[in-house]
């Protein structure tokens, strides 16, 4: 299984790729990367919706300059792991159940054999919602867990509220598959730079872009009806009371002050409610904090250095 290497982001060292089973058939490309002299464990990095290893390499380096082993797979419906629709622009998922599945069998088939503990998570977004609920429903995988902007719940609007309701009703006349109202094919990080909500820093935009212009097949386009169904569930959960405070796992949530994808605010109220958890809000930066300008990314990880490696407090 291969990693896609261009002159601005070219593969980090001592790369090993390949491909697992999930318990449900579908096919997962993942990489690791052994730990440097003096390890401290290893960091499993968790994508967002319509990423792709490759996006990642320059954490995988900075993460491996702090002396961490590094594991990281490509999604079911995104990067190389297999799609459930022959359109390969449309990623799908029934629940958000099958990205557990995912992440079950990245956790049993490489990281506890492979890599050396402790284990920590590295999640952004959508990556960031699994992980929750991975830990809700009573993993135990990890130590610590910092999430970049998790997907908790969407930024209030005039559509929100009937958003829910408006995807159900899709997905029950057989429209699962079909694009978002107003959503196509275009690849997610292609549009033009200005006006983007992903990123302020245009070198970091152009080179995930020019990925994509390498090997298109990485792409993914807006979120199928079903897959905006499954999240919207999944947020609605996040919402209930006492579902944040269920949770034993030391997090660190990291926000986003201009975040136009998720709810900051959102963010906040549910890492108020962590027993062990904490939360900071890096104000300036747009949703994709790792991906943004040198400024915003040292406020990360001066936050990430002082969480990671600690004492578990569960």
């Amino acid at each position: 299984m291969k990693l896609v290497s261009i002159p601005a982001n070219p593969v980090p060292d001592d790369a090993l790729a390949g491909a697992i089973k999930t318990t449900d058939g579908m096919s997962l490309r993942f990489a690791r990367w052994a730990p440097p002299p003096g390890r401290k464990g290893t960091v499993v990095v968790l994508q967002g919706r319509a990423e792709f290893i490759e996006k990642y390499f320059e954490t995988v380096r900075d993460l491996r300059a702090r002396g961490f082993a590094v594991a990281t797979f490509d999604w079911r419906g995104q990067g190389f792991s297999d799609r459930a629709l022959s359109d390969r622009h449309k990623g799908y998922v029934r629940n958000f159940a099958n990205y557990i599945t995912d992440l079950e069998a990245m956790m049993e088939q490489v990281v506890l054999p492979d890599c050396p503990p402790p284990f920590f998570a590295l999640a952004h977004s959508m990556g960031g919602a699994v992980v929750i609920r991975a830990c809700h429903d009573g993993s135990r995988w990890f130590e610590r867990i910092v999430l970049s902007a998790p997907m908790i719940a969407l930024p209030p609007g005039r559509l929100t509220r009937v958003a829910g309701p408006f995807a159900r009703l899709m997905r029950i006349i057989g429209r699962g598959g079909a694009y978002v109202p107003t959503g196509d094919s275009a690849a997610t990080g292609t549009e033009n730079f200005v006006g983007n909500v992903l990123t302020s820093d245009p070198v970091r935009y152009a080179r995930n872009a020019a990925v994509l212009e390498q090997e298109p097949a990485l792409g993914l386009g807006a979120p199928t009806v079903a897959w905006a169904d499954a999240a919207l569930r999944q947020m609605k959960l996040f919402a209930e009371p006492g579902y944040s405070a269920s949770i034993r796992q030391p997090i660190l949530m990291v926000a986003a002050g201009r975040d136009e994808v998720v709810s900051t605010p959102a963010i906040e109220a549910f890492g108020q409610h962590l027993l062990a958890g904490r939360h900071l809000i890096l104000a300036g930066a747009k949703h994709e904090i790792l991906q943004e300008q040198d400024h915003y990314r040292a406020q990360f990880w001066a936050a990430f250095d002082a969480f990671v490696p600690g004492t578990p407090r569960y």
